[in-house]
């Protein structure tokens, strides 16, 4: 892949908790540098602390040690540059679809005809035209899921962070949606950060993967992902990265 622009930095970046049990390290001086405009994967078992890093790297949540820089410079708090789309949604259920995207774009003070315009643009580019003025109880969960990214990209984000967003979809749902993310993410060249506990999905996604050890997470390996798309999840190559990186993990398989 071609030496692009970083837009993140993580350096040294460790988080410690404290409860009733004591002291909890949650993750452990994980370094990784985000490309501008990449497709990056961060990949790692359950309940590892892939969270936590991804909360800090957005600003939600403080580090014990270590910084993170954006666009070259230390930053500290919520980062207005950087959208987020979680496993489980948070749509508004009296909301229609149109309203739901909307939101970001009302709290920013857009205007009426303005905000309707972009949010219309993205709930058509996410495959949901004709729902507009639907209610989430009446979609299914994939399609609530590209509500919740079309609201994520109706903020104008440079940078968006996908925390698991397909984890709860059905096998055939899933793998439409990582098409679909794909098709998005070729047209808009936003810099994605994607997490997942699932190999494959990591491999037919990623630019490159970040591969997290078990709580407290660390950074195991990375692997760049030489590998054209649409990519065959069957092909040599394909099951080679596989293997390579199901023989350096600690995930169940």
């Amino acid at each position: 892949m071609e030496q692009l622009k970083t837009r993140m930095k993580v350096e040294n970046v460790s988080k410690t908790f404290f409860g009733k049990k004591g002291y909890f390290t949650a993750i452990e001086d994980v370094s990784l540098d985000v490309h501008d405009g990449e497709f990056l994967v961060i990949l790692g078992p359950g309940r590892c602390g892939k969270t936590v890093l991804l909360n800090i790297m957005s600003g939600l949540e403080k580090q014990t040690e270590g910084k993170i820089i954006y666009d070259g410079k230390e930053w500290k708090g919520l980062n207005p540059e950087i959208g987020m789309v979680f496993q489980k949604l948070a749509l508004m259920p009296f909301k229609t679809v149109l309203q739901n995207v909307e939101l970001p774009l009302k709290f920013k003070g857009t205007e009426k005809k303005k905000r309707q315009e972009i949010a219309r643009h993205y709930i058509k580019l996410v495959g949901l035209g004709g729902f507009e003025n639907y209610y989430p109880k009446q979609l299914s969960g994939g399609m609530q899921q590209r509500v919740g990214i079309a609201r994520a990209y109706a903020a104008d984000p440079k940078l968006m962070i996908m925390d698991e967003p397909f984890g709860k979809l059905d096998a055939q749902t899933r793998y439409q949606m990582q098409e679909d993310l794909l098709r998005i993410w070729e047209k808009e060249k936003r810099t994605i950060i994607f997490v997942t506990n699932n190999i494959e999905e990591a491999c037919y996604l990623g630019d490159r993967i970040v591969l997290l050890s078990d709580c407290p997470a660390k950074v195991k390996e990375v692997y760049p992902v030489d590998m054209s798309r649409p990519r065959d999840m069957v092909s040599k190559q394909f099951l080679d990265l596989r293997t390579v990186i199901s023989d350096n993990t600690d995930l169940s398989i």
